[in-house]
Formats: structure tokens, sequence, C-alpha cells
């Protein structure tokens, strides 16, 4: 019996159904009960929830979000072998849990919600991670149809998620995650945690859809984010070149200054360039 319900131990589930993870899935599992619960703690009230949940793998923080009390799970697994394994989640928990055999890059949850907004808690697989979340920050139209996303990441691109203007782990990628959301690591998790243990250690990160995030264009956004951190060791001036536009003109839009680089400029900054690219582009 485990701490948190009447199952079976992982060890024992991952015995039984040999689910050994695999490298090309980028699996490595969480086994330590007490962290799955901390995670389904981080999102919040449970009770009245969909959670949408990617890669449970032999079920561990998909029983600690039933566990908490979570309304409903929806739990998309590309391998499987973890779809035979989580039979016995779905026999403990009748009518609460829905098994997606799927790639959850190219799964639209939108008609299994009927309207109604769900989380995205989930120990994602560290190879399609970043696309995932880039995918999530991207939809149209905006806000999107969940509420609150309680993700783990490698350590390094945790900190590209949350990073502000003169942190070295400043781009794209935060550019994007704090335009949309707000954004926090929660806590750290050591590679002892996880079988096979990582290399690196891995940390949880909320993101919070913002309901009415700066208006722009956000392809422009991308772009001129792009475009400056694709030369982010020269100045504006120099970067934005590659988008056949004055780069002198974004950057008085911005009231900033083209001499700078692109970690110095707050999201803000880059919003107000990516209005005067839509607005140049219009002209053409």
């Amino acid at each position: 019996m485990s701490a948190i319900d009447d199952l079976p131990p992982l060890r024992d589930i991952i015995r039984e159904h040999s689910l050994s993870a695999r490298k090309s899935l980028g699996q490595n599992f969480l086994l330590d009960l007490n962290l799955t619960a901390r995670i389904a703690r981080a999102a919040g009230p449970l009770e009245d929830s969909t959670v949408i949940e990617v890669g449970p793998g032999p079920g561990g923080l998909t029983r600690a979000l039933l566990a908490m009390g979570a309304k409903r799970v929806i739990a998309i697994e590309r391998d499987e072998r973890a779809i035979d394994a989580l039979d016995y989640i779905v026999k403990r928990y009748p009518g609460r849990i829905e098994i997606v055999h799927g790639d959850a890059q190219h799964f639209d949850p939108r008609p299994l919600l009927d309207g109604a907004k769900a989380k995205i808690v989930a120990n994602l697989p560290y190879n399609i991670a970043t696309q995932l979340l880039v995918d999530w920050l991207s939809i149209e139209p905006w806000p999107p149809w969940y509420d609150t996303m309680v993700l783990m990441f490698q350590r390094e691109v945790a900190e590209r998620i949350v990073a502000h203007e003169d942190e070295e782990a400043y781009g794209r990628l935060a550019v994007l995650a704090n335009w949309r959301a707000e954004t926090k690591i929660l806590f750290d998790i050591s590679p002892a945690a996880f079988v096979p243990q990582p290399k690196v250690t891995s940390s949880v990160v909320r993101l919070i859809p913002r309901a009415a995030p700066e208006p722009c264009d956000r392809r422009m956004l991308e772009q001129v984010a792009a475009a400056a951190f694709g030369q982010r060791r020269k100045m504006l001036r120099q970067s934005l070149k590659s988008l056949s536009v004055d780069p002198a003109r974004l950057a008085a839009a911005a009231d900033i200054d083209a001499t700078r680089r692109a970690e110095t400029i707050p999201v803000t900054g880059f919003v107000a360039m990516a209005r005067e690219l839509a607005d140049i582009r219009s002209t053409k």
C-alpha cells in the first residue's frame, strides 16, 4: 500500500508490465508518491477540475491527481505498454479517468471538455517538453482552454521559461511564456527521485494564462524575438535587419535605443516592436 492510496507500489507495476523507461520516448518515471502528491497540490484545488496529463507512464502522478480529488483525469500516453499498466488505476477510480492512446503533440482535448476549462499537470517527456509548451502558449484564440499548467522540465528549460531581461537564460521562450502567462518555478526535484536517474535536476513550473496579454500578433512577436535572439550578442540595429524593415523604426516604437541587445529588452518592448512590425507589413 502506498502513502496516498491503497494501490500497489509503482515499482511492482513497472516490474509486472516490464515497463522499463525508453530513452526514445523521453521517459523518466517519478516513483516517489509524496513528490507526485506535491505536484498535484501545486495545481490548486482539484475537486471540480478536469486534468490533462501527458505521459503518465506507470501512473504515479495520475494516482496523486485522483487521490487529491480531481473530478476527471484525461491521460495521454503514447507508449502502448503503459496503457495496459494503467488499467489498475482505471479499475480503482471508475468513471474518473480516461486513457487516450496517442501523441500529445497532435491531440486536441477540447471535444472532451464540453466547453469547461481544464488544468494541465504533467511530468513531461523531456524530448517533447519545450515543443508542447510552445504549442500550448500559441493557442488561438486566447485565452486558451486551460486555466493552469503545472509542468516538470529540466532545470535549464525551467529557467528559460521564467527568465526576465538581463538574465542569462532570457530568450525567445521567455518572451512568449511571460507575454501570455504568469510563470514561476515552484520547486526542484533531485535526479535520485527518477527511474532511470537523469543527469540533471528537474523543476516544476506553474504557468497561469493571462486573460488579456498586451495586444499584438503572436506571429509578429515570434518573428521579432527570433531575429533579435538569433544574433543575441549584436545590437538590435544589426540583428533586426533580417526582418527586412528599418530596425531603428522598430526600436523607436518601443522607445528603446537600437544599440541595445536583445537580452536587455523587456517583454513589453518586444510587444511594441511586434505591433510596429505588423503595421509596417500591413501597409506593404
